[in-house]
């Protein structure tokens, strides 16, 4: 099945995921062999998450895990997806990654979520130290600022610069599951990524892109970009495809307060409510993954591309099964490669 893709870019984002017996040094040697392996095909950037008090996903300290994978590709942009801002310092945040971008000039990205990244106790542990209550948008004004010209004559911090400074400073990117992050993104005029995988809502995705093309500021902070992280699997035939998919689900938990957040597996959904102190209930669904022999798979993703106006879209393929996941990579990158697309 042919698909016109010269205007797709394709991206990856790997949770470094533990499976079945496999232990936390097997997931990170698995990250490595993909990143390497991504380095020499189509994709044009991988991103590693951030995940705490999981023993399911091992990307805790993203910033770490993108140093050895920068060392260990030379083509291939690397970054987070994402940081979460909430807990750190923007001044520490920039400091790391200024550190990267001088390692590795004009490969580096920073990408930064505004939600906890894990459960309740590991958000008390990480926060411990913070001193005062500085809102999301705050600290993204400042981050931005230590990473380009410094602080303004009027900010306490005036005359603070976050060194090293690199050769290309990290481009920043908001990532988000709901509209009310694309309006932020649009506000500062930042790049942005909804992130499905997380939020199996089509809806809010399609709302959060209208909200994102239509509420752009441009002459914001960046540059305007928008972005998907879709689950994606591709297999020799569209019914291996549609048999992994359908292994991959959703799980969401929904708290008495109104927040509705998504876990990896059923036993963390249980552990994150019952540490929130409030009643809650926990849905699972089947994901959105977009499915198919590598020409389907492919056609989906530029029918999605152009249906949302996005640039760019990052497949999260969770298969159990490293060689498969590690196929599915291939398959897809082959295919944009035969379509035309992957130039950038």
């Amino acid at each position: 099945m042919n698909a016109n893709a010269k205007g797709l870019t394709l991206s990856i984002l790997d949770q470094s995921p533990v499976h079945q017996n496999e232990t936390a040094a097997q997931a990170f040697q698995q990250t490595i062999e993909l990143a390497k392996k991504a380095d020499g095909w189509s994709y044009h950037r991988y991103w590693v998450a951030e995940h705490h008090g999981s023993d399911r996903v091992m990307g805790s300290s993203p910033e770490v895990l993108i140093s050895h994978l920068l060392a260990k590709t030379s083509r291939i942009r690397v970054g987070s997806g994402g940081v979460m801002l909430q807990h750190y310092s923007p001044y520490k945040v920039a400091e790391n990654f200024n550190v990267l971008s001088s390692l590795a000039p004009g490969r580096v990205d920073l990408g930064i979520g505004r939600g906890p990244g894990g459960l309740p106790l590991s958000t008390l542990a990480l926060q411990q130290a913070v001193a005062g209550e500085r809102s999301i948008g705050d600290k993204i004004r400042d981050l931005r600022k230590f990473l380009d010209d410094g602080m303004e004559d009027s900010h306490p911090l005036h005359g603070l610069q976050a060194n090293p400074k690199p050769p290309v400073s990290p481009d920043l990117y908001l990532l988000g599951t709901s509209a009310s992050s694309a309006e932020m993104a649009a506000e500062f005029g930042l790049p942005y990524v909804f992130a499905l995988f997380l939020n199996a809502d089509e809806a809010e995705m399609a709302k959060a892109m209208k909200n994102y093309h239509g509420g752009y500021n441009s002459g914001g902070m960046g540059q305007k970009r928008a972005m998907l992280a879709l689950p994606v699997v591709a297999a020799e035939s569209d019914d291996e495809a549609a048999e992994l998919a359908a292994k991959i689900k959703v799980v969401r938990i929904s708290l008495e307060s109104g927040r509705t957040l998504t876990a990896g597996n059923l036993e963390a959904a249980e552990n994150f409510g019952k540490q929130s102190g409030e009643k809650y209930e926990v849905n699972v669904y089947d994901a959105p993954v977009v499915h198919g022999s590598p020409g389907l798979a492919l056609k989906k993703l530029v029918d999605i591309q152009q249906l949302h106006d996005v640039e760019e879209i990052i497949a999260v393929t969770n298969i159990g099964d490293f060689k498969k996941r590690l196929r599915s990579y291939e398959l897809l990158s082959q295919a944009l490669v035969a379509a035309g697309g992957g130039g950038e």
